[in-house]
């Protein structure tokens, strides 16, 4: 997986060129609406994500963006679905990481995270967010190893759902520090933090949004974040890399797609308009309220995070043992 500081200048270079010198839109792109598939339920981050970019290139391009809510399957109903679409830049997809994650989850996906999509643009990265109950005594991640290490299989350590990032998250921490503990998995991070706030698991890995207000009421600990930075939204919250456990990163990445063989005069001033939107220093603040750090990049750096994320997982998730059919 590239390393977040050089994916930093990578998408900070790309982002001056798509504001500096984009290039032109083909001449009769759009002159219809555009449709932006989410694979989530609306109301949702990755919804309220596209949701506004979807607002902001209307004002831009003079065309509706409509926001189409598929989901289903962990998101696999809407990546087939925009897979097999007509590639004319009118059917769209707002995408997490788990595009690329699926396949080596599911048994029977039927799309190609690689080949089945032209990416478009890089829009976010997120962290997973180590919490604990504030009893549990441990004040950094040194401390909680220690705790797992003495506890073993009597800690439980929950996330939103088996083989949610939240869980990817720490099932790498446990192989790269030899530790043990009970999985919980729950249907979504809202049950999951609060059952954690009550008392009923030790920790938690979940993503920033639903943690962050706990955290700021003092009603959980944070630990550290699974970025190999610190994550914008917590900047006093470190990193599991630089908390002792060198090169760990789960990065998770939001980002747009369109059908593979879209054309290029679609799909690159398209991605210089949306890394465009990500500049406007208010949509950066909303993006950063939801938990988003902005760090747009064009189709480069998006095919290669997709790339990276599918080699990676595919290791990692069968030495787990994890699956969901």
């Amino acid at each position: 997986m590239i390393k977040l500081p050089r994916l930093l200048s990578v998408a900070a270079w790309s982002a001056m060129a798509a504001l500096s010198a984009a290039p032109a839109l083909a001449a009769d792109y759009p002159n219809k609406p555009v449709r932006l598939v989410v694979p989530t339920a609306a109301g949702g981050s990755l919804d309220t994500l596209a949701r506004l970019l979807g607002s902001r290139l209307e004002a831009k391009l003079g065309q509706p963006f409509v926001v189409e809510n598929r989901p289903g399957s962990n998101g696999n109903t809407a990546f087939e679905y925009v897979s097999k679409a007509s590639h004319d830049g009118y059917t769209l997809l707002v995408a997490s990481d788990a595009l690329a994650i699926n396949p080596s989850l599911y048994k029977n996906v039927r799309y190609d995270p690689v080949n089945g999509f032209a990416p478009v643009s890089l829009v976010t990265t997120a962290a997973q967010i180590l919490v604990t109950r504030p009893n549990l005594g441990a004040g950094n991640l040194q401390q909680f190893l220690a705790i797992a290490r003495e506890k073993g299989k009597k800690l439980t350590v929950a996330s939103p759902g088996s083989g949610s990032a939240g869980h990817l998250s720490a099932v790498l921490l446990q192989s790269q520090t030899q530790t043990s503990w009970t999985h919980v998995a729950y249907k979504g991070g809202g049950p999951a933090v609060a059952d954690l706030v009550g008392g009923h698991v030790d920790a938690l890995f979940v993503t920033l949004a639903p943690a962050v207000p706990q955290v700021k009421a003092g009603a959980l600990k944070a630990i550290a974040v699974t970025t190999p930075t610190r994550s914008q939204a917590l900047p006093d919250v470190p990193s599991i890399a630089e908390s002792g456990v060198a090169g760990f990163d789960v990065t998770n990445w939001q980002g747009v797609f369109a059908p593979a063989g879209t054309p290029s005069t679609i799909v690159e001033p398209l991605s210089g308009a949306i890394q465009a939107i990500v500049q406007e220093p208010e949509i950066r603040q909303r993006l950063v309220d939801l938990g988003f750090d902005p760090v747009s990049g064009g189709p480069q750096v998006l095919g290669t995070h997709v790339r990276d994320n599918v080699a990676k997982w595919a290791k990692v998730i069968p030495q787990a043992n994890i699956t969901v059919d």
